[in-house]
């Protein structure tokens, strides 16, 4: 079974069906592929030393942790990869996958908090990982990076500055600038869905209201973006231009697919984040409730008394 090339990156010789989408394929260029599977083994050997202090770790954590590194060796690592260099669709679905799902669910299995919890501590050498950790998540870069007047933009420059600028066919042209863009899109996804889901210590924290502002800001700005691929009568892009001889397919047909894809992909992620910042909500203020209840029981409610001692005291005065 032979196949071809594409600017020096592999692309099937058959047409895209279910059953080839997903056939593993690996090559010398499949960083993100390789990464998933360091980050899977990485994290559940964490999980592992963990437990072995006999400290618990939520089972959906790390199932999440599963489902996002999961995620991203589905679209690099397989066939649906070869696909993305020749159909736009296929290259949409990826992009929307790698800056929408995986970060989402690679950020709800907090990993910056399991990792806290089972790098060593101390002033030795074996201390130092631990403390880069922590003076990153404090630096003045990271802070920066996670501001929402730097998230916020960089998140829609991934769509309206890639592919409607020369940028896209270059990154496009060679396998570095293909790996680049495609961790660009990861990197974009969790700088932007970091301070919303908050499940891990974060350079800046938002309010739960702030949080949902957040979320919805760009919403308008991508549902025009899939809608203005949709309707356009050109081709947005010459990578696509000239798909393999008979596949049978359409470029400015398959486009219009890629413009419905974005516009639908935006709906789901949107409500699993809603429902993320909804329960941490509840969770918080229950916490709060308890948090209260607690210093209540340890002073007899002296605040309460003290309270009540004040209003009989002004009810005396005003006799």
């Amino acid at each position: 079974m032979e196949h071809g090339r594409h600017s020096g990156m592999w692309v099937p010789d058959e047409p895209p069906t279910w059953g080839r989408m997903f056939l593993p394929h690996l090559e010398a260029s499949s960083v993100l592929a390789v990464l998933s599977l360091v980050a899977l083994v990485v994290y559940l050997a964490a999980v592992m030393r963990l437990r072995r202090t006999g400290v618990s770790w939520p089972w959906w954590r790390t199932l999440s942790w599963l489902a996002g590194t999961a995620s991203l060796f589905a679209v690099t690592g397989t066939w649906l990869n070869g696909y993305s260099m020749v159909l736009f669709s296929v290259h949409m679905t990826q992009h929307m996958v790698l800056s929408l799902i995986t970060p989402l669910l690679l950020l709800v299995a907090a990993p910056v908090t399991l990792a806290l919890r089972t790098l060593p501590r101390g002033q030795g050498v074996s201390g130092v990982p631990r403390a880069l950790l922590l003076n990153g998540l404090h630096s003045r870069l990271a802070r920066l990076l996670a501001h929402p007047l730097f998230s916020i933009p960089l998140f829609l420059a991934s769509l309206y500055g890639v592919y409607f600028t020369p940028l896209f066919d270059a990154l496009m042209s060679n396998p570095a600038g293909h790996q680049l863009m495609l961790a660009h899109f990861v990197v974009t996804g969790i700088l932007f869905f970091g301070p919303i889901v908050a499940q891990d210590p974060w350079p800046r924290t938002l309010s739960h209201p702030g949080r949902m502002l957040e979320l919805f800001l760009p919403v308008p700005f991508h549902a025009f973006f899939g809608v203005a691929i949709m309707m356009a009568s050109s081709l947005v892009v010459d990578t696509f231009a000239q798909p393999p001889a008979g596949w049978g397919i359409d470029p400015l047909r398959d486009q219009g697919e890629a413009g419905g894809i974005v516009w639908a992909f935006g709906e789901l992620p949107t409500v699993l984040v809603l429902a993320v910042v909804f329960f941490s909500w509840a969770s918080s203020d229950e916490r709060r409730g308890k948090a209260l209840d607690r210093a209540a029981d340890r002073t007899g409610d002296a605040e309460l008394a003290e309270y009540n001692a004040r209003l009989r005291a002004m009810a005396y005065l005003n006799r």
